[in-house]
């Protein structure tokens, strides 16, 4: 980097508190938070680091036992963490609410503090009362016409109806991610009524059950979306033998590709929602361009794209963040 690149950098230099899980516990070939903080700290910034429970308010005031973060990349030494200290999220310009799924009351309530820290004026991505409204599952219904048919309920009848109507379909929780507890089931299925009494807590908790995509062989492709604008390329989730499931982290493999038209054209009409509802950065998942879940919590699949085709998504998320700070 050049002197006059590092100094325009120093001048604008933000503190920026990333909020994510143990940072011992990164996978350091793959995780998209590290990427987000070694293109922020190339950039000059200042770095941060917290759990959820570090948060806390003290009189309507949002605190935070925060430590100093150093990022490299060497995968036997990526961090370092400097001594923990209390004060004011106001004393950062940019929050980073990276932490992964589930979304349960910890999660939630993380958002309700978090929204004292935009109330001071902190720039917090993505935006936490967008995080609470749109659940990953839930959201992408308010663009069913771009779903296969979908539903969510907690009673068994209507999700038996569902399958005898489709013959094959998918059944997965509202709260989970990695593929945890999704299942395929089919009208023949010998435990329909196990299966959906364990995901329903017997008919008390909605989940959701979708026709089964056979274009699931091609990939789950993620499409992500940095501040309303489409990155050109996907990640296809592609399922390993004899698994009906995509994700990495149920053991598929990642193949990035050009956005085909289809796919650009759904996720063109995502982007400018999202973008208004201050989510900066989304995870849009399609299987043959048809959306299945919009993630807005902490999505991932940064470090394969720009592997593969020599993109740079974490650094035009940072200059988002920058450019949206200077307007």
């Amino acid at each position: 980097m050049s002197q006059t690149m590092s100094q325009q950098n120093q001048e604008k230099s933000l503190k920026i508190l990333v909020i994510m899980d143990p940072i011992e516990r990164v996978n350091y070939k793959k995780d998209t938070s590290l990427a987000m903080m070694w293109a922020a700290q190339d950039r000059g910034h200042q770095l941060g680091y917290c759990q959820i429970h570090d948060l806390w308010l003290d009189r309507g005031q949002l605190m935070v036992d925060t430590q100093p973060l150093t990022v490299k990349r060497d995968p036997a030494d990526f961090y370092t963490l400097g001594d923990k200290t209390t004060g004011s999220v106001a004393d950062y310009d940019v929050i980073l609410m990276r932490k992964d799924p589930p979304f349960d009351m910890r999660f939630i309530y993380a958002t309700y503090m978090l929204d004292h820290a935009k109330a001071a004026g902190v720039l917090v991505v993505n935006d936490p009362q967008a995080i609470r409204d749109c659940n990953e599952k839930l959201f992408a219904t308010w663009f069913s016409e771009y779903m296969s048919p979908t539903i969510v309920t907690s009673k068994q009848a209507h999700i038996r109806k569902f399958i005898a109507e489709h013959q094959d379909v998918i059944v997965k929780p509202l709260d989970g991610m990695g593929g945890t507890g999704i299942f395929r089931l089919t009208a023949d299925s010998p435990n329909i009524g196990a299966t959906l009494e364990m995901l329903t807590e017997l008919e008390t908790l909605p989940i959701m059950a979708q026709r089964y995509l056979p274009e699931i062989v091609d990939g789950d492709k993620r499409v992500l979306i940095v501040d309303g604008v489409v990155v050109d390329y996907s990640l296809a989730r592609i399922p390993s033998k004899g698994e009906t499931r995509g994700n990495l982290a149920a053991g598929g493999r990642g193949v990035a590709m050009p956005l085909t038209d289809i796919e650009r054209q759904v996720a063109e009409v995502v982007a400018p929602i999202v973008k208004e509802k201050g989510l900066m950065f989304v995870g849009l998942d399609l299987i043959g361009g048809r959306i299945t879940e919009i993630n807005v919590t902490s999505p991932t699949c940064v470090r394969e794209i720009d592997d593969q085709c020599g993109t740079d998504i974490a650094t035009d998320f940072i200059m988002a963040i920058e450019n949206k700070l200077t307007i």
